[in-house]
């Protein structure tokens, strides 16, 4: 692939990945320009030529509303700049949570932000780790799902952890869950809980044998970590040995890492989709950039992505 015919551009947020899979692809990153005026408006141009070109934009649309808003501006400005095709590189798909209507007089956000990608000019989207993987069905146009889980498998078979249990933290990753379970070769344990109000978590009921057991907790992303820790703690309570924790999308808002440091956790192994607020010796990062760099070497040769999913 050479830069003849593809260019990639990073969002402000995401320039350490988008850096990454360029050294990865052995190819530059596209030069752009973004200026914030006084009063916050954004303006956004390429200072290199796409016409006619194969353009990846590169950015997680993470709050604040900036960072989606600005990769919205990209899409625009390089379709108007004449580029071929314009494809969406989305580490992390924020809002996704918003993903119906589950009370009365509520949005449904993600549908929202499909279609705003939609009508900026996204010919394709690139993500990983969706928060529930049916919202590739809010988009009109071919959406490239990848999962980090080849690369926390990986990582928890090289470990070797003996009497290992996989735990999902809610009823609703149960299926994720199954998957890292039968790859490890591991029991499954599910965690009932209650959701009073948004970012309040209380754990009901233990699902499965927890006791003498090192317990492997997977998620798709971890916001407060209320429900994380309670979690960690209601498997310690329940006789866990050592704990871990896998999530891509490591979000850890507000005093999420004081707590995960404080908890029972042994450790937190976590992907670069966004960029971590600060170090803990509790959390590790795998590197997702080589995952991103072979599907965009995919996509543009138009092959199937699917092998990327074999674990070794």
């Amino acid at each position: 692939m050479s830069r003849e015919e593809v260019q990639i551009f990073s969002g402000r947020l995401s320039q350490y990945l988008g850096k990454k899979i360029c050294d990865d692809l052995h190819i530059d990153v596209g030069k752009s320009k973004i200026n914030i005026f006084s009063d916050g408006e954004m303006w956004v141009k390429y200072n290199d030529n796409i016409r006619g070109k194969d353009v990846y934009i590169i950015q997680s649309t993470i709050p604040p509303a900036d960072n989606l808003f600005e990769l919205l501006i990209m899409i625009d400005a390089a379709v108007r700049a004449s580029a071929r095709r314009v494809t969406a590189v989305i580490p992390y798909f924020g809002y996704a949570r918003q993903d119906r209507k589950d009370m009365p007089r509520v949005a449904i956000t993600a549908k929202l932000i499909a279609n705003l990608l939609t009508e900026a000019g996204a010919d394709r989207i690139i993500t990983m780790d969706l928060h529930a993987p049916q919202l590739q069905g809010f988009f009109d146009i071919p959406v490239d799902h990848l999962y980090c889980s080849v690369l926390f498998l990986r990582y928890f078979k090289h470990l070797r952890l003996k009497n290992l249990a996989v735990a999902s933290p809610d009823v609703g990753g149960t299926k994720r869950a199954r998957v890292y379970a039968n790859e490890l070769g591991a029991d499954l344990i599910l965690i009932d809980k209650r959701r009073p109000k948004p970012n309040v978590a209380e754990v009901m009921n233990i699902i499965g044998n927890a006791k003498n057991k090192n317990i492997l907790i997977v998620d798709d992303l971890i916001d407060t970590a209320n429900t994380f820790t309670a979690a960690v703690e209601a498997l310690k309570k329940a006789g866990a040995h050592d704990i871990y924790g896998a999530t891509t999308h490591p979000i850890l808002s507000g005093a999420a890492i004081e707590k995960l440091e404080s908890s029972n956790l042994k450790k937190l192994v976590v992907s670069n989709t966004v960029p971590l607020r600060r170090n803990t010796k509790k959390i590790e990062v795998l590197d997702v950039s080589k995952l991103f760099a072979a599907a965009i070497i995919r996509n543009n040769e138009n092959k199937s992505i699917s092998s990327l999913f074999k674990v070794e």
